[in-house]
Parts: C-alpha cells; structure tokens; sequence
C-alpha cells in the first residue's frame, strides 16, 4: 500500500497508512515528554480530586506538579494495604478512582506471601491496548513479511478468585486476554496467532498447551516467529513437545484429538483444523525421536525469523538454552510493563538482549524516579516528600527507582524496578531493566526476596532440631539448566551427633517445608502452572563456607566486612560449592496451594 509521504516516520518508513499513523504518535509523544506528562498528572489529579486518599493530604484540587510533589508522599504496596483491604472487602467509595475499581490485577510482587492487588479500572484497559496497537508497527520496521504468515504464541490465563467484596482478582494478561479487546480484536494480517482463542482461553494448562503445540505443528510452514511472554515460557513449551511429541504425532497422523483434551469449545474448534496427515506426523516423529534437540525451533519451524520473549532482567539467565534450541535466533524485547502500569516499548526490538532498552510513553501514567545509589541511598520520608526527578529530566548512565502515578489512583508508588537511562528517543529517556529491587531468586514469575528465603530456611531447619544437627550456613541459585528451573540452597550442617544424623526422607522434608514457607506466586508456579521444579538442597562438606571466604578475600573482599552471599550466579562459586556436595535431597511432593487468598 502507498503510504502518504506526509506520514512517514523518522523511525523508518511504515509498511502501511495504518502502521504510519501509529509511528506518528510515538513521535508526537516522545517529541513532548514533558507537556505530555505535565498533562497526564493534570487529568489524574483533577478527575481523582475527590478521591479521600488525595484528600487526605490536602491537595485541594490542585493539578500543578509542585502541589502534588509537596504534599503527597511516595509510597510503598505496605502503605497503601489498608485502603486497598477495604475495597477488596467491599467498600465502593472513592477512595482511590473517581472512576469505579473494575477489578484488581494481581502482582507477581508478594505482601505476606499473598500476590499484592493493584486496583484497575475500565479505562485502564483502553491505555493498554494503545501501548500493544504500537508494537506490531514498530516490528514490521525491521521484520518486513510478517502479514504472510503467523506466529506461534504460548499464551495462557491464570486462576482467577474474587475479594470477598466481589471483585476479581487475576493476573493483568489474564485480565486481557479474556477482555472484549483480545476476544474481538480486528483483523491485522501482520499479527494472526496459529493458537485459537478457545486455547489460550482454557484455564487447564495442560489442554492449553496441548492444543496450542498441535496447532504450531499443524500450521509449521506458516509460522513466522515464535513467543511466550517469558523466556521461561516458552523453554517450558519445548520441554512440553519433548514429553509429547508421541501423542501429538499420533493425533496429526490419525486426524483425532487426544481424549486428554476434553474442553468442549477446544474440541468443537479443533475438529474444524485436525485432519488426517501421516506424512507430517513422519516429519514431527523423525525430529524428535532421539536425543538432538539442537535448533529444534529452526528444525520444526524453518521459517522463524525470531523468538519474541522478555530476556531482560531475570530472564536473561535463560538465553543460552534459548539460542541451543533456536540455531541462536534474534530475540525480540518488545515491551515493558507491570500490573500497576504498561510503560513503554523498544524501539529496536531486533537488538541484542543486552542492549535492549525500552522508550517510556508519557502518555501512560505519571513517571518520576528516585536516584539510586546504594553507597548513598535517598531516605523517604512521609514528612518531607523527597525530591524526585521528573521522566524528562533523568540523566544519561545514571540508575534510577521507578514511581507512577496512575489513572487508576496509584499515586507515587513505588514499582521496585531499578532502571539505567541508555538514551533518548526524542525527548524521551530510553532505560535498561536492571533489576527488581530486593529480588533473591526467580525461575518464571516467582519472585523471592532475602527475608522470604530466611523465614523458609528457619521453618526447614526445625525439622533438624530432634537430630541435633545446626545450620551452619547457607547460599541459594536459580538452577535454570532444567526445564523447568528450580531453586537450590546449599547447606552447611554441623551433625553433633554422628549416630543420629537426619535421614534422607528428613532432608527431603526440609526441602518441601521451604516450599510450603515461599510465597503463592511460587507455590502457584509449581503446583498449577508447572513452570518451577521441585526445590533441591545440595548438603556440602564441612568447611565449604569458610573456603567461599577465603576465594571472595582473594578477589578483594574485606575479611571485616565478608557475609555469605545469600544467592550465588558467579559460575566459579557455583562450581567451588558443587565440588563440594555430599548429597541431594527434592522436595518429594508439591506445596498446597489454592486460588482462594489467606484470610
């Protein structure tokens, strides 16, 4: 299609009119970052000034940011419980939104070992979609041809509960996915899923995935690009073919659909597709019967221009095993987003993992940033409002504590995330994910932080007390080698008595006594999604944490100020304690887990 010249972007020229004007308003935003933003706090403020949480601190109706700096603290989830505890039980005024709560969206961030709820509402929604209306044009900049095939996506819901006032409570992509906006979303030939929505709307993982891997298959010479949300995702969706691949074989040649997948609308939309096909179901079973997995997705896929999933941050730990089974396919970063707020894109999706860098739109929320600098940290005080730094003004290299404000009525949260601006688009500062504040370990989206592993390791290690035998020391690492990941905490013991040490059934229960003591999201994880292993504590000999002193003094460490790490990654200390394993003990069931929260 001719694309008006009056349209073209100084991103690159757009594949079509539709694809300008969506390039347009990227340039319109990032050229007037701070009038946007200046604009968005406005409309917050003024449509949320009745709200009794900003009345509270007496803005009085104001809608300039020196106001609203001077007298509304910044906050974290801890600050903002008791409010959002009275919605979830049922209190309809506006204490956060002048607009009606729609739901809450559950974070894979934890208060109390539950998922925090972050309220939304229906707006909200219209803001998302805006973001994701962006992506795909974008993309076809730099990955022309993708209207002539589709891509292969493994995306699914979640259990979703309700607060006892009647809200639901879910994940933000379970929330969109079963939105009106995902369910009829129009027609764009540059973005057709092969999985159908009957699929990625069946909350059973294993139909889900089923179906969807069936679908991949079926239409191999279609796919253009393969994704998950999450690397993990999608090594989890290799893992699920490797398992598989007999049944779905044997479903492609005979044109039936395996009896496991009993959802009536993905039987009733699969008899429409499955059809007899012996010589597909040869190919399928020649690839993968035996052990050479490498460059399985190129194999099965040839036609896979690039693997669409987030490999920043944690997942970055996952991009070895993604490149052993893509041939070292391009791995796209598309965007940036949270259940509090979507934030903004990259720009240059096709770059490498470790220069991706996403392009916050003003038009999103409202964005300030807490300078970080660990040797001289900015103390928050709900007395005296701290002086942040507003989006248009961060500096080039420096680290900054991301905080929003939201139309929803979040007002300066802060979100967790440390980020370093790499750049500008524009007036708009582009940032690299660093890392999630206070973050231990994370496989998928399980989130375990310094304090939550200590109180796991207490009530593990009481189960030593009758065999007299003292935690010495421990460490932890996020073992993503298997698919999926698990968790390992090597342990240090100190047995006083030699003719009663704790048997291996007892360290096997020490290892599920961790797992009942972490937090939802990762007993959610390994119970419901099977995206995180069973946990494995690694005993070490005698010594071995006074050997990981002496090689961290060797490397400069002070002897004054030495603490064991409470999680290691540094592949020479991964393999020192390795060396010094004297057994393994796993968790031998699940932890209990509900949708239900704790009351």
């Amino acid at each position: 299609m001719a694309v008006d010249s009056c349209l073209s972007s100084p991103l690159g020229p757009p594949a079509c009119e539709k694809d300008a004007k969506a390039l347009q308003f990227i340039e319109e935003m990032t050229k007037n970052t701070d009038s946007v933003q200046e604009k968005v706090l406005a409309e917050i403020l003024s449509r949320n000034a009745n709200t009794e949480y900003l009345q509270r601190f007496k803005v009085g109706g104001a809608t300039d940011r020196d106001t609203f700096k001077s007298k509304v603290p910044v906050v974290t989830y801890e600050d903002l419980k008791p409010y959002i505890d009275r919605v979830a039980n049922g209190d309809r005024s506006p204490i956060f939104s002048s607009h009606p709560i729609s739901e809450f969206l559950t974070s894979s961030g934890t208060s109390a070992g539950e998922r925090k709820l972050m309220p939304t509402i229906a707006d909200e929604l219209e803001r998302r979609q805006k973001l994701y209306s962006l992506l795909q044009p974008v993309m076809n900049l730099y990955v022309p041809g993708l209207d002539k095939g589709k891509g292969l996506y493994f995306l699914f819901i979640k259990a979703e509960t309700k607060t006892p006032g009647g809200l639901v409570a879910r994940p933000v992509l379970t929330s969109y996915y079963k939105s009106e906006q995902f369910k009829t979303r129009p027609y764009d030939p540059s973005n057709v899923y092969t999985s159908p929505n009957e699929a990625i709307l069946c909350v059973d993982s294993f139909q889900s995935m089923y179906t969807q891997m069936l679908c991949g298959l079926l239409m191999r010479e279609e796919v253009l690009r393969v994704g998950a949300v999450f690397a993990s995702g999608l090594l989890r969706a290799i893992r699920f073919l490797q398992l598989n691949w007999q049944q779905l074989a044997h479903d492609i040649a005979t044109g039936t659909l395996n009896p496991r997948v009993s959802d009536p609308s993905i039987r009733n939309c699969m008899s429409k597709i499955l059809k007899p096909n012996p010589e597909l179901a040869e190919f399928v079973t020649k690839e993968c019967d035996g052990d050479n997995w490498e460059g399985i997705i190129t194999r099965i896929w040839p036609n896979t221009k690039y693997l669409d999933v987030i490999v920043t941050g944690a997942m970055a730990q996952y991009i070895p095993t993604l490149d052993y089974y893509s041939g070292g396919l391009p791995k796209a970063c598309t965007m940036y987003a949270s259940s509090e707020c979507y934030f903004g894109l990259n720009l240059k999706p096709m770059c490498k993992p470790s220069e991706v860098c996403y392009t916050i739109m003003p038009n999103m929320g409202y964005f300030e940033f807490i300078p970080h600098d660990p040797a001289n940290p900015v103390q928050i005080s709900h007395d005296s409002p701290p002086h942040l730094v507003d989006l248009a003004d961060v500096e080039l290299g420096k680290e900054y504590e991301l905080v929003i404000t939201t139309y929803a009525g979040l007002c300066r949260y802060r979100v967790g995330d440390i980020l370093q601006v790499t750049g500008f688009h524009n007036s708009a500062p582009q940032f690299k994910f660093v890392r999630r504040k206070n973050v231990l370990l994370s496989i998928d989206s399980d989130k375990t932080d310094e304090s939550e592993l200590q109180m796991a390791i207490e009530n593990a290690t009481a189960l030593l007390r009758p065999y007299d035998t003292n935690l010495v020391e421990y460490t932890s690492f996020a073992d993503t080698k298997t698919i999926p990941g698990h968790y390992v905490i090597y342990w240090e013991l100190l047995v006083k008595d030699p003719t009663n040490p704790p048997s291996q059934e007892v360290l096997n229960q020490c290892c599920l006594a961790m797992e009942e003591s972490l937090n939802s999201v990762y007993r959610q994880c390994r119970l419901a999604d099977n995206s995180i292993g069973p946990l494995e504590i690694r005993i070490v000999k005698n010594g071995t944490f006074e050997e990981l002193m002496d090689y961290a003094i060797s490397r400069g460490a002070s002897i004054n100020q030495y603490k064991a790490p409470r999680c290691v990654n540094f592949t020479p200390i991964v393999e020192l304690l390795d060396s010094r394993v004297v057994s393994v003990h796993f968790s031998p069931a699940a932890p209990h887990w509900t949708p239900e929260r704790r009351r």
